[in-house]
């Protein structure tokens, strides 16, 4: 368990910290290469960060995790469907008018 009260809590952060900014940077290289960085910024859609994605520095951890769940969503969702990394951007930078 991680003990709050020690110094280590510390440790912890940075760790996290690092953590998120490796696995945002990976991922962003992966839908960049499969995608193209110009098609990226063309086939943008117009929706704007949630108000939670602010405070996921706050807790190191939580962009890891939303991270790993955008990897998920891509991996069962549209590619294992045939669906291609083009369709993943469009529906990740969509807004969803429903």
């Amino acid at each position: 368990m991680i003990d709050f009260g020690s110094q280590d809590i510390f440790a912890y952060a940075i760790f996290g910290l690092i953590l998120n900014f490796v696995f945002s940077i990976a991922f962003g290289l992966y839908l960049s290469n499969n995608i193209g960085v110009e098609e990226m910024m063309m086939s943008k859609g117009d929706r704007e960060q949630p108000w939670w994605l602010s405070l996921s520095l706050a807790v190191p951890f939580a962009k890891m995790l939303i991270t790993l769940y955008r990897v998920a969503i891509l991996q069962l969702y549209f590619l294992d469907q045939g669906k291609s990394h083009k369709e993943y951007w469009v529906y990740l930078t969509s807004q969803d008018d429903t």
